[in-house]
């Protein structure tokens, strides 16, 4: 399987990390203004300021205060503010309350954040016994970043949806055309196969440990489904046949009224979307994206196949290059004709529990996966607002099957 790195890193490489990291959150706020910074569109959102602050806070609060001796936070109220979820860790402000937080202003947590970075790179560069385990704790952290880095732009995208001028965060740039791609599929001989990260490099708990898992012969497909594809759907009635759909999720789609994916609207007979590059013309050839796993699951059953499982994904595509379109390119929006690795998240049928053996880290770290063990389905592949230096083969996401929010899409498979 593919890893991001042969071994642990050592200081000097989790600090040069630690750098590269701070320096793509800082490039992703800076075409912010400060109205921006604040806007909480949901409950599931956060505004981005709270996400710079917060993984500011994840390196204070799990490396800075137990390892650097004599370390002061600037502002030990902080620690409330901008602590997600680790019960552990102290007390938190009201998750759908962080974008009423004005105070601290941005330049306070513009000086926070440079706070921490002058501590963390001394601590990085210190000579000590336990400079290994500080280096792990920097290299988690530094990932755990990322994840807000995609947070942070997917966030926006969906603050920004609600305003009527439709603002663009980066400037529109047309997406190549291509010819349509009929959908192949690729034979897998399935039988006992092992999934999971069992190497060298890093990885979160809930990818390990490696374990076996029976697969009968299936097959998966050798692309994405396309808003070509999602367009026959809706014109066929997909959204409205509820013998398609989970009564769950029907019910939740008939409440919402769903009719199409997140951000799209028609103009003049033509389907358009809102990107963070502003509202664009639908893509025919690219993957669909914004569309819950109720969405993903009717569609899968309207063509005749299903979901694949995540053994299944992570065993068909596990030895493939990570290569494709990531939060590093910079396109902020699906490509036509990309392959397996980035574009969009695609839902699996496999629920978010825990692999055999699967024991969370003590203290506090351990509420980093576990606890979400529960109602979530996992997708696989990585988005374009996706870190490359995230991604893994073994690497699972999740999120609550009405969520529609992130670059979420799909890839069919069917039993042989």
């Amino acid at each position: 399987m593919n890893a991001t790195a042969p071994r642990p890193l050592a200081p000097g490489e989790a600090l040069d990390l630690f750098t590269e990291t701070r320096a793509r959150t800082d490039a992703l706020m800076a075409p912010l203004t400060p109205e921006d910074t604040m806007v909480q569109s949901m409950e599931d959102a956060s505004p981005p300021k709270w996400h710079a602050a917060h993984v500011t806070w994840f390196f204070e609060q799990f490396i800075l205060r137990p390892y650097a001796p004599g370390y002061v936070s600037p502002n030990d109220d902080f620690a409330r503010l901008f602590n997600s979820y680790y019960v552990q860790a102290g007390p938190r402000h009201a998750r759908d309350k962080r974008g009423l937080v004005s105070r601290p202003g941005g330049q306070a947590v513009r000086d926070y954040r440079a706070h921490v970075e002058d501590a963390m790179a001394s601590l990085l560069e210190a000579d000590r016994d336990d400079a290994d385990d500080i280096a792990a704790l920097a290299e988690l952290g530094c990932h755990h970043e990322m994840q807000h880095q995609e947070l942070l732009v997917t966030d926006l995208l969906h603050g920004l949806s609600f305003n009527p001028l439709l603002p663009t965060y980066r400037d529109p740039e047309p997406l190549p055309v291509i010819d349509a791609q009929p959908q192949g599929w690729l034979r897998q001989d399935g039988g006992l196969v092992e999934i999971g990260h069992g190497g060298a490099g890093f990885a979160y708990d809930c990818e390990g440990p490696r374990h076996k898992v029976w697969l009968a012969p299936y097959d998966i497909a050798d692309r994405p489904v396309t808003n070509r594809d999602w367009i026959a759907f809706m014109e066929d009635g997909g959204y409205s046949d509820a013998r398609l759909w989970l009564m769950e999720g029907h019910a939740v789609a008939e409440r919402e009224g769903w009719a199409h994916p997140l951000y799209w609207w028609q103009q003049d007979g033509e389907w358009w979307t809102y990107t963070l590059r502003g509202p664009q013309p639908v893509a025919l050839e690219a993957p669909v994206c914004h569309v819950s796993y109720y969405e993903a699951d009717a569609f899968a059953r309207w063509a005749g196949a299903r979901l694949p499982t995540e053994a299944e994904h992570e065993v068909a595509f596990g030895e493939q290059p990570i290569e494709g379109n990531f939060l590093d390119t910079m396109m902020l929006r699906p490509r036509p004709g990309q392959g397996v690795w980035g574009d969009v998240w695609e839902w699996t049928s496999s629920p978010f529990t825990p692999y055999p053996g699967f024991q969370p880290p003590e203290g506090a770290i351990g509420e980093y996966n576990g606890k979400f063990m529960v109602n979530q389905m996992v997708l696989r592949g990585g988005s374009c607002a996706t870190p490359r230096g995230q991604m893994r083969a073994t690497y699972r996401t999740f999120f609550y099957p009405h969520q529609r929010w992130q670059m979420m899409g799909l890839r069919l498979a069917r039993d042989v």
